[in-house]
């Protein structure tokens, strides 16, 4: 396996910071400028600010919408007063008319002593009274309605102005950046002059970018890579071994956590060598280890105790369903040994029978000339 990173468990389960909103337009369009930052590799706790992007404009706009939202509970509120006087009003009208209906009654009673003509009128009039109580009473179900649709519309798009100020204020609070756990915070890098280096304080940061990420120290993980030829070795929980560019003598115990279902994306060009990218956990840890060192690291893919190894360019076959055999030297030539094999890698194997440790064997077959090429059998 080639060299890898080392980031957190917390972090592969994507414990990221990133910029809000949706990235639409061109190149600029909604890019974030950091404003403030917490000072990388500080340890932080869950909820603390650690980024905070310029959002001056949107507090403004906040500012305006709270002013309008301000304005717009004053209508509604100028609404429901005026509906309550309307309704006064027709409440009024409707006494009116029921007086003038009664008014109207007592004068007929007056009719035996009036001319024809004036009784005539009293009639009319008492007529016209009671068409008019009749209207008034009819009306008052269609005021009601109108009344309770005017209401409705206007609380409606006061609950709509009510959610766009909380969508305001959630768009304002995600550009307040906090951890979202306990850890260590590490700032991801940028190309800045054509080199790459850390994301810093005024840089511009497209939205959804990947900034920061807040790691524990004291669960790693390995984010590696292994030759697509090689994937179908690896098996979640196999043992590891992984070694520190950075302390040459440092080596700590790790297992799989996680194989990667698709090979890992390639640059510009075609690659035609591909990798798949792998999840190792370090069973155990050294104040030494922070995030983004360096590392290399075996998979244990099987053991076998007490092995005898001998490199496997000594082994030899005469064809491909013969028994192996190795050229041991005994004195100063070299005999045909036969021997039986166990576990092997791209370079040695472990012989269960026919050799033991310390036994010289030919690299090739051998030719008894002065330049026989040989190597030793070693015990592991």
């Amino acid at each position: 396996m080639g060299s890898s990173g080392l980031g957190s468990t917390a972090s592969s389960l994507g414990a990221g910071l990133g910029g809000g909103g949706g990235r639409i337009g061109g190149a600029n369009d909604f890019m974030q400028v950091l404003q403030e930052l917490a000072k990388p590799g500080s340890i932080v706790k869950k909820g603390d600010v650690v980024a905070e992007f310029d959002r001056q404009n949107m507090l403004n706009r906040l500012d305006d919408f709270r002013a309008t939202i301000a304005q717009a509970e004053a209508s509604f509120r100028n609404l429901q007063a005026e509906q309550e006087v309307t309704r006064k009003s027709h409440e009024h009208s409707i006494e009116v008319a029921k007086g003038a209906v009664e008014k109207a009654r007592l004068d007929m009673k007056t009719a035996p002593v009036r001319s024809q003509i004036d009784t005539e009128r009293l009639k009319l009039a008492l007529e016209e009274a009671e068409a008019r109580y009749k209207q008034l009473l009819a009306e008052v179900k269609f005021v009601r309605i109108s009344e309770q649709s005017q209401l409705r519309v206007a609380e409606l798009e006061l609950q709509q102005a009510r959610n766009e100020l909380r969508r305001y204020e959630s768009n304002a609070e995600r550009m307040v950046v906090r951890a979202p756990m306990d850890g260590m915070l590490v700032m991801q890098n940028i190309i800045r002059g054509g080199e790459l280096s850390p994301i810093q304080q005024g840089d511009q940061l497209y939205a959804g970018q990947m900034f920061a990420q807040i790691v524990d120290p004291s669960s790693m993980v390995v984010n590696a890579a292994v030759n697509q030829v090689d994937v179908e070795l690896i098996r979640v929980g196999q043992k590891a071994r992984v070694r520190f560019d950075a302390y040459p003598g440092l080596e700590l115990p790790a297992h799989v956590t996680a194989v990667g279902a698709i090979t890992k994306p390639g640059g510009q060009r075609a690659a035609y060598y591909k990798e798949v990218p792998i999840f190792l956990k370090l069973d155990q840890m050294d104040p030494r280890v922070i995030p983004d060192l360096s590392v290399s690291a075996d998979i244990i893919l099987d053991t076998a105790p007490e092995a005898t190894i001998a490199p496997l360019a000594s082994i030899f076959r005469d064809g491909p369903k013969s028994e192996p055999y190795a050229w041991v030297r005994v004195g100063n030539t070299f005999e045909k040994r036969p021997v039986e094999l166990g576990l092997e890698n791209n370079i040695s194997v472990a012989v269960t029978k026919g050799l033991r440790a310390g036994d010289v064997v030919a690299l090739e077959p051998p030719r008894f000339g002065p330049k026989q090429q040989i190597a030793g059998v070693q015990r592991q």
